[in-house]
């Protein structure tokens, strides 16, 4: 079974569309996304809208954007914008607190003002840009059930996603590599600068700004997907200037960015095993249970746990965005099984993913959470003991420890 039918197998129960015969599932959501709404008729499925479809109640100025595709199905159970809307609602609140916070105690403690931190901070800022831009128009048009704002409107609001996501996948990058640099290359890799940082989020908006303006200038274009309520690449158009332009897309911003954090991470693996392993051999000569007290032992123990954060919030990126990128090449590949419900999904994952980097290095970075407790204290359980490890570790700081 091809991974777009299995996807949409799984986000999309009936897998049944127009003129074809409903499944015993379709009570709990058809390939249209109304719930109980089809009644079968001989062999076919009938539609019990009428001729009403999910394009007709988009604003007269926009219909000039809607590919025919969407025309054939009718509209969603208005339930669905209302469970869309309040779980953007509810990531838009986690995102935005989590985020500014991320930004905040990074900007204020000078301990974890380094080079590699600016790449959390240019992640959090990213991040906390795509849910304050994107949220409030996404809960207007869930609550009117379609888009509202034009098409100026749209192609901003989907340039936005493009331009933060983009940017976030490519920090993403950074992050991998740095860590690449501290644990398989040790002494022998290059320092990263202040000046090499900014140098690096700067070409990571850049190349993000590339990608995201090429639309306005023929290139490929924004269109509205197929709950009507968001906007995002067209991947039902075949002319060949849409084709290639999804196609590089797909390549530069997701199957690229993969392939090179698989690299690396493969060999910062092999390097922790190694690593663990030579610990193990030498506690044994020396009779000893373990050589954690030992300085340069401690400080690669460190740079192991921090990459393990790091190959945690990729791991969730990956979850994030997979599903945008599997709708986008359906789109060309396998257009019957893009419905209006199948189109949600993308863009609820990656709303998602905002929340997951504040909540993964709240909980792992521990100098993140000495600093966070110290500022804010009343986060603190009552009765956790102080983190004296953490707090020394903020003290008595190495320069591979500063570079999670």
């Amino acid at each position: 079974m091809p991974l777009f039918v299995l996807f949409q197998s799984i986000f999309d129960p009936t897998m049944s569309h127009v003129g074809s015969e409903p499944s015993a599932l379709a009570f709990f959501g058809g390939s249209d996304g109304s719930f109980g709404a089809g009644d079968s008729v001989g062999d076919k499925y009938t539609n019990p809208y009428g001729n009403y479809t999910v394009v007709d109640t988009v604003p007269e100025d926009m219909l000039h954007l809607i590919h025919p595709h969407w025309y054939q199905f009718p509209p969603l159970n208005p339930l669905w914008y209302a469970l869309v809307g309040m779980f953007v609602f509810m990531c838009a609140c986690l995102s935005l607190t989590g985020n500014f916070t991320v930004m905040y105690i990074f900007s204020t403690t000078k301990a974890l003002r380094t080079p590699a931190n600016y790449y959390v901070v240019n992640l959090a800022f990213s991040d906390f840009m795509l849910m304050f831009c994107m949220c409030p128009p996404l809960l207007v048009n869930s609550y009117y059930n379609t888009w509202v704002f034009g098409p100026t409107g749209c192609w901003v609001y989907a340039a936005i996603g493009s331009l933060t996501g983009c940017c976030s996948i490519y920090t993403m990058i950074a992050i991998t590599m740095d860590r690449y640099n501290v644990i398989v290359k040790g002494i022998g890799g290059k320092p990263l600068t202040t000046g090499r940082a900014m140098l690096n989020i700067l070409l990571c908006w850049l190349t993000s700004a590339f990608w995201t303006f090429v639309p306005f200038f023929g290139w490929g274009k924004y269109t509205p997907e197929g709950n009507m309520t968001a906007c995002g690449t067209d991947y039902f158009s075949m002319d060949i200037s849409n084709l290639t332009y999804l196609y590089l897309y797909t390549f530069w911003c997701y199957l690229l960015p993969f392939f090179v954090i698989v690299y690396f991470y493969a060999y910062i693996v092999k390097a922790v095993s190694e690593h663990e392993k030579q610990m193990k051999e030498q506690a044994a000569r020396m009779g000893v249970k373990s050589l954690r007290g030992d300085k340069d032992s401690q400080k690669k123990s460190n740079d192991c746990k921090l990459a393990k954060i790091a190959l945690m919030t990729v791991a969730l990126w990956f979850m994030a965005w997979t599903p945008y990128a599997i709708i986008n090449m359906a789109g060309f590949n396998y257009p019957s099984i893009v419905t209006p419900l199948f189109s949600i999904w993308g863009s609820v994952f990656a709303k998602a993913n905002t929340v997951y980097n504040p909540i993964v290095y709240a909980i792992s970075h521990p100098k993140y959470k000495s600093a966070l407790y110290e500022k804010m204290p009343w986060l603190r359980c009552q009765g956790e003991p102080a983190d004296d490890d953490s707090k020394s570790s903020v003290s008595n700081s190495t320069c591979a420890e500063d570079k999670a």
